[in-house]
């Protein structure tokens, strides 16, 4: 189950709640939290794919020919925000093997909390194809804002984007920002704290994929 209004998705999904817990733990190892991560963003993957359009083909099963749904139009779009999207993307191609996949490099500075981008690489024909963003945290919202940004202005038209946690002060920030790009994520954390990580959170994402500090 999920709970959505207009703009932000939540997921309530019991595994996906449970998952994320352990996840928060301080304690979970960089392999326990890299599985995890995979199998729930596999979960999640499940809710941003609810919608996709189907058409009708005809096939033949071992009794008769039949007509059943297949998904309609071209491949969907996965755009990891690196770093720490990758993290949700294995789980994601799991599911849509046949997805494409692209990279917006972007970093924090740790002064302005402003985005720097260092790297841009997507799809063609972003404008006929469902782009999933995906970053595991929504915490000020400025480096998934610019991501968007720059995907909108390389022909993207529908977005959705994919997190692991959210803070209210970024959910805030993308609905200004980018109105028409629905959020989902498994959860919807207290606030930001002075450093601009999510509160209670679990911690910065990149680091604990990845094993570094």
């Amino acid at each position: 189950m999920s709970h959505t209004d207009t703009h932000l998705t939540v997921v309530t999904h019991p595994l996906v709640q449970h998952k994320l817990t352990l996840m928060r733990k301080s304690d979970a190892s960089t392999a326990s939290f890299r599985r995890l991560l995979r199998e729930i963003s596999l979960l999640l993957a499940y809710e941003v794919t609810r919608d996709l359009p189907v058409t009708m083909t005809t096939i033949d099963t071992p009794m008769q020919p039949m007509q059943a749904p297949v998904i309609e139009g071209k491949k969907l779009a996965l755009i990891s925000i690196l770093r720490a999207g990758n993290g949700l993307l294995d789980g994601i191609l799991e599911l849509v093997p046949s997805a494409r996949v692209g990279f917006v490099g972007l970093y924090r500075d740790p002064e302005t909390l402003k985005p720097v981008e260092y790297y841009f690489k997507v799809p063609g024909g972003l404008d006929e194809r469902l782009t999933i963003a995906v970053d595991p945290m929504l915490a000020t919202g400025n480096s998934s804002v610019a991501a968007i940004d720059m995907l909108k202005k390389n022909g993207a038209k529908d977005i959705i984007f994919l997190c692991l946690l959210a803070a209210p002060e970024g959910v805030a920030r993308m609905k200004e920002a980018h109105p028409d790009v629905p959020i989902v994520t498994a959860a919807l954390d207290e606030r930001l704290d002075d450093h601009g990580y999510i509160v209670p959170g679990l911690g910065d994402a990149g680091d604990r994929i990845f094993g570094t500090k």
